[in-house]
C-alpha cells in the first residue's frame, strides 16, 4: 500500500495510506488516514478485514505497533472497521473512538482488549501530545451517527463518505480537475447521502472551518480552493432521491 505524507509539524503528522493495487477487484478501495504524535498514533477508518495485513505491514514501517494507542471509526460500515477484531488481538492499549450510537454493531466486528470511547451527538476532542482533534458531527451524511475528524493546527478536514468518489489504483491523490471530479462523485453523493436538510447544516457548519485539506475515505483529497468548489457543489446537489427508470 502507497503512503503520502500530507502534513508535519513539530508536534504532529497526517500520513494517508490508499491507492492498493494488491486489493481483490470487487473490493472498493478506501483511505485510511494516520495522526502520528512524538508518543501516540491515531489510526482513523482502519479498513476492512481483507486489508488488515496490508495496513498492519504498512503502518509498523511507519512506527512501532505499541505507538497504536487509538483508533477512530467514523461509523459502522464494515469497509473501515470490520478490521477491528484483528487489530484487537494486534493492540494491548488502545481506545476505539466512535459514535455512541453504534456501540452494539460495531462489537460484532470483535472487541475483547480495545476499549471503546462512544463520542457523544454533539462531538467532542481527543488531545494527543501537542495535537488537538475535534470529532466533527456529519450525521446522516451517510449514517445516522456519523463524525469527520478536523485538526484545526493541520487545516484537515478528514470527512469520511464525504467528497467520496470511486477510483483507479494509479489515480492521483489530489484532486486536479474539479468539474471532471464531479462526475466520479455525483450518484455516490445522490444515493447515499439521504438527507438535504441534514447535508446543508453540516456544509454551514463546515464553512465556519479553516480547511485547506478535505480528505474523505474513498477518492481523491480536495485542496486550496477546491474544498470551497466542493463545498459550493454539495449545498446545491439534491440528495436522498433515487430516479427510478419510467416503464413504457
Amino acid at each position: 500500500m502507497k503512503t503520502f505524507k500530507i502534513f508535519e509539524n513539530d508536534t504532529h503528522q497526517w500520513i494517508v495510506i490508499g491507492r492498493d493495487p494488491d486489493k481483490p477487484n470487487l473490493i472498493i478501495d478506501t483511505n485510511q488516514y494516520i495522526v502520528i504524535t512524538k508518543d501516540n498514533c491515531l489510526l482513523m477508518d482502519p479498513g476492512g478485514i481483507e486489508l488488515f495485513s496490508a495496513m498492519l505491514a504498512t503502518v509498523i514501517k511507519l512506527i512501532p505497533v505499541e505507538q497504536i494507542t487509538h483508533l477512530f471509526a467514523s461509523h459502522q460500515d464494515p469497509d473501515i472497521i470490520s478490521s477491528l477484531g484483528l487489530w484487537d488481538q494486534a493492540l494491548n492499549n488502545a481506545t476505539l473512538h466512535s459514535p455512541w450510537l453504534w456501540e452494539g454493531f460495531i462489537r460484532h466486528f470483535g472487541m475483547e482488549n480495545i476499549k471503546f470511547n462512544g463520542i457523544p451527538d454533539e462531538g467532542n476532542c481527543l488531545k494527543l501530545d501537542g495535537a488537538s482533534l475535534t470529532f466533527f458531527p456529519a450525521h446522516y451524511l451517510h449514517s445516522s451517527g456519523n463524525f469527520n475528524v478536523y485538526d484545526p493546527e493541520a487545516k484537515i478536514l478528514m470527512s469520511g463518505d464525504i467528497g467520496a468518489a470511486i477510483e483507479a489504483a494509479d489515480a492521483p491523490m489530489f484532486v486536479d480537475n474539479f468539474e471532471e471530479h464531479t462526475r466520479k462523485m455525483e450518484m455516490f453523493h445522490r444515493r447515499w447521502m439521504p438527507s438535504n436538510k441534514a447535508k446543508n447544516d453540516w456544509v454551514a457548519r463546515a464553512r465556519q472551518l479553516d480547511i485547506d485539506m478535505m480528505c474523505p475515505q474513498h477518492g481523491r483529497i480536495f485542496k486550496g480552493d477546491d474544498v470551497k468548489r466542493f463545498l459550493d457543489w454539495f449545498e446545491e446537489l439534491e440528495v436522498g432521491i433515487l430516479e427510478q427508470k419510467s416503464e413504457e
